[in-house]
C-alpha cells in the first residue's frame, strides 16, 4: 500500500468526487458533485496545500484523506488549516489504513509548516483522539452536530 499525493494518479478524481459527495454533500450548502470533483481537480495539480493523498494498492483506490484551508465556512474563525474527506472505500476498512493516512497528512501539514490543524467530525471524536488529536468544542453543521478537534504537527 502506499500514499501518494492526488497530482500522482488524476485520473482517480471522478471517483473520489463521488464518495466524498456522497459521504459529506449533506453537511455544505451548494456543495454538488460538481463542486466536489472541481475541488479535487485542482488538489490534482497541488503538491502543497490544499491538496489530497491518496491511499493505493497496485493502483487500486483504497481511500483519500485532504489538507485544506478551510473545510466549511460556518468553522473559518478557528483556523486556516483542516484535515478534511478523510474516506476509506468500505471494503478495505479495518485495517489501520485511516490511521496511516491521518500520520500522513499530519506529517505532510508539518512540512507545510502548519503550526495548529483542525477537523471536525460528527462521530469519530474517539478514533482522532486515539492518535492525539485532542477535542476543543462542539458545532453544528447544518443541524448535524459536529465535534471540532486540533493537532500541532510535530
Amino acid at each position: 500500500m502506499d500514499i501518494r499525493p492526488l497530482a500522482d494518479h488524476p485520473g482517480h478524481v471522478p471517483v473520489l468526487a463521488r464518495w466524498h459527495h456522497a459521504q459529506w454533500g449533506h453537511l455544505y450548502e451548494d456543495w454538488t458533485l460538481e463542486v466536489a470533483e472541481a475541488e479535487l481537480r485542482d488538489h490534482a495539480t497541488r503538491r502543497d496545500m490544499p491538496t489530497t493523498l491518496v491511499a493505493l494498492e497496485d493502483d487500486e483506490l483504497l481511500g483519500s484523506v485532504s489538507l485544506v484551508e478551510e473545510d466549511a465556512p460556518e468553522l473559518r474563525n478557528h483556523g486556516d488549516a483542516w484535515l478534511a474527506s478523510l474516506y476509506v472505500r468500505p471494503e478495505a476498512r479495518g485495517r489501520g489504513l485511516g490511521a496511516l493516512l491521518v500520520r500522513a497528512v499530519v506529517a505532510f501539514a508539518a512540512d507545510q509548516r502548519v503550526e495548529r490543524l483542525w477537523l471536525f467530525t460528527p462521530e469519530h471524536e474517539s478514533f482522532y483522539a486515539r492518535l492525539g488529536w485532542r477535542a476543543r468544542e462542539s458545532a453544528t453543521l447544518r443541524g448535524t452536530p459536529v465535534r471540532l478537534m486540533d493537532i500541532r504537527p510535530a
